[in-house]
């Protein structure tokens, strides 16, 4: 049995909160990270985040559940003074997610719901030339369209 390492935290700024969340990788990591990033946004003043940072954290919970072998699930939170940004670590980094090709296709809409809710969201890749684990991102922003 191999260990899991934690991917490093994506950088903060200074006057923000990091928060590090990690569940097993099970069937019921979507729902206990979507709630813990949930109290977060609720504890910390961005109340008006939490339903769209619930359904952005559900998605990218649930894909890598749904298409990696990983152990854990790595979820960072970054609280600042105008947003929330969530970072989601996978060991799958032969694959980032592009741009939503649209929703006429069955399956793969979550990054579709992530594009439509969230101010701005990405990937990155970690471990340099050979990569060994990526994280999909987003940012909602209070009073961008991240805010309900």
């Amino acid at each position: 049995m191999g260990t899991a390492l934690a991917p490093p935290a994506p950088p903060t700024p200074p006057s923000a909160l990091s928060y590090r969340l990690s569940a097993a990788n099970t069937p019921t990591a979507p729902a206990v990270l979507r709630d813990l990033v949930v109290a977060l946004c609720r504890s910390t003043g961005h109340g008006a985040l939490a339903g769209n940072a619930q359904l952005c954290a559900s998605e990218i919970v649930t894909n890598v559940y749904r298409h990696t072998a990983a152990r854990l699930v790595h979820v960072d939170v970054i609280v600042a003074e105008g947003y929330v940004s969530v970072w989601v670590h996978d060991d799958l980094p032969k694959e980032l997610p592009g741009p939503p090709e649209g929703l006429e296709r069955e399956g793969g809409l979550g990054l579709c719901i992530v594009d439509q809710l969230a101010d701005h969201w990405g990937a990155a890749l970690y471990g340099g030339l050979i990569p060994t684990s990526k994280a999909v991102w987003f940012r909602l922003d209070e009073g961008g369209r991240g805010a309900v």
